[in-house]
């Protein structure tokens, strides 16, 4: 994966889902969220001339970082998932995967990027970090259509 020109690719259409100057965050060790203002750090070596990508790089080789691909809101009753990113989706879930996936609150799904590496997980997290227990999830893989969706709308943004 090259890390740098997939922030680029998702950043350029995130606009559905999540302003692109809060596109990604910083995730903690024990997968809280931290900041997701990007153009406001300090420190990691970063210089006023930085772009956002130069910026998030100099972050990524000390911290983990999220990458949203998209945001998902659970229907009840219905069993929908309603899938925003550069194209909306409408599944069907079955009950069983309804359970499994289903939240009250939207959230947004992508990668969260191990530092310092191209390591990455497939998982959720909480469309605002402003809650103290704001955290990155992993969506575990499996065969249902749901995994499905979610892998290949992740697959088509990093390069």
């Amino acid at each position: 994966m090259n890390l740098k020109e997939s922030i680029k690719n998702m950043r350029a259409t995130c606009n559905n889902y999540v302003d692109p100057n809060l596109f990604a965050f910083i995730i903690g060790d024990d997968c809280h969220m931290g900041t997701n203002n990007i153009l406001e750090i300090d420190g990691y070596g970063i210089i006023n001339d930085d772009s956002y990508e130069e910026r998030l790089m100099k972050i990524h080789e000390n911290e983990h970082i999220f990458l949203p691909a998209g945001m998902m809101t659970f229907m009840p009753i219905i069993n929908e998932c309603d899938i925003f990113c550069e194209n909306d989706y409408n599944l069907k879930l079955t009950q069983e995967e309804f359970d499994e996936y289903a939240d009250e609150e939207e959230k947004l799904f992508g990668i969260l990027v191990k530092k310092d590496s191209d390591e990455f997980i497939i998982g959720q997290t909480d469309v605002c970090n402003c809650s103290i227990d704001a955290s990155f999830k992993k969506i575990e893989k499996d065969d249902s259509e749901f995994f499905k969706k979610i892998e290949e709308i992740i697959s088509k943004k990093i390069i």
